[in-house]
């Protein structure tokens, strides 16, 4: 007998491959029904490759639209290997300055040292350097985010809610109907007019949850340089995603 109940099986995200050089290289695909052609995307958060296609498109074209972009493809990933891991003597941004990471033995925190470069000098066994940097690196994240959100909830009269410091991936900030600020903490790796201007963006949406003209009125208001640091984080923000 047949259950007239039983459920359809969840249907597998779809897949082909890429082959570069002597390796294959798997590549997520995305039907969407707003899309007219095939595009393909490295994702520098994610690591992965994904095509998007039209909904009824063809596998078989999408096979051969991402083969004959295998050398765009191979260069997006040469990037990728590019990443720096928080160790000693690697080179990281702090507030868009490099700084040079040292390890030193014996108690202490972190804390920065002028020279040239400038140092981030972290105490402790060397195997917990990644964790103790980017505990502090958070830190000053959420301190600074906290200074302009107090400033620019000020300038418009709002009250704000929690503010906090995430590792996301798919957006630099984020507002809660209840007024919750979120933020990634890898702001604190981008020039402080990018950190100003992500503050000013959630506080912006305190009062117009949307994209309208009028959130970008008080977006202008709250950070004259908004267009200069989208514009920035268009063009490097995905780049903060190689430190850590």
């Amino acid at each position: 007998m047949i259950s007239l109940f039983r459920r359809n099986p969840t249907p597998q995200p779809e897949q082909i491959t890429v082959r570069i050089g002597a390796t294959t290289y798997p590549v997520a695909v995305r039907r969407l029904v707003s899309a007219r052609r095939y595009t393909l995307r490295v994702r520098t958060a994610q690591r992965d490759i994904v095509l998007s296609m039209p909904a009824r498109g063809s596998l078989t074209t999408a096979k051969a639209f991402a083969d004959k972009h295998a050398g765009w493809i191979a260069l997006k990933l040469a990037k990728l290997a590019q990443d720096v891991s928080f160790a000693d003597g690697a080179m990281v941004p702090f507030r868009d300055v490099p700084h040079r990471i040292e390890h030193r033995e014996g108690r202490g925190t972190v804390k920065v040292e002028a020279g040239t470069p400038p140092v981030l000098v972290v105490h402790g066994d060397i195997q917990h350097l990644p964790r103790r940097l980017t505990d502090w690196l958070k830190k000053q994240a959420l301190r600074e985010l906290q200074a302009a959100v107090t400033r620019h909830t000020a300038a418009l009269g709002v009250k704000h809610g929690p503010i906090s410091v995430k590792d996301t991936t798919s957006r630099w900030g984020s507002c809660s109907s209840a007024g919750a600020l979120a933020f990634s903490w890898r702001l604190i790796l981008a020039p402080p007019f990018v950190l100003d201007y992500l503050a000013a963006h959630e506080v912006s949406h305190l009062k117009e949850m949307n994209h309208s003209p009028r959130f970008w009125r008080l977006c202008h208001q709250l950070c004259p340089r908004t267009e200069e640091a989208r514009a920035w984080l268009k063009s490097h923000g995905a780049g903060l995603h190689r430190y850590g």
